[in-house]
């Protein structure tokens, strides 16, 4: 079996791109508009399981971890959206 033929590098000329100037960092920008209100799932790990277990060969009960995390990260993101006044009322 013969190796793979790698390409030969070709010399990169220093002065491309030289002509642009850098974008300024601290220009204004727009205001962002309000988000819309926050609705927390009722279960979070849906899209989890959809995706099939876990490819971790050897590792037997990851995908209990991973939805603990998934409950866990949901769990706080409604509590950020409630502290901050942009959860949805229940209807």
């Amino acid at each position: 079996m013969t190796a793979p033929r790698r390409r030969a590098r070709q010399p990169r000329s220093r002065e491309q791109g030289t002509d642009r100037r850098p974008s300024d960092l601290w220009r204004p920008v727009a205001e962002p508009g309000i988000p819309a209100p926050i609705s927390p799932v009722a279960d979070p790990t849906a899209l989890l399981r959809s995706l099939g277990p876990v490819p971790l060969p050897g590792q037997a009960g990851t995908d209990g971890y991973v939805a603990a995390v998934i409950e866990r990260a949901a769990a706080v993101a409604t509590a950020l959206a409630l502290a901050s006044g942009m959860l949805a009322s229940p209807d």
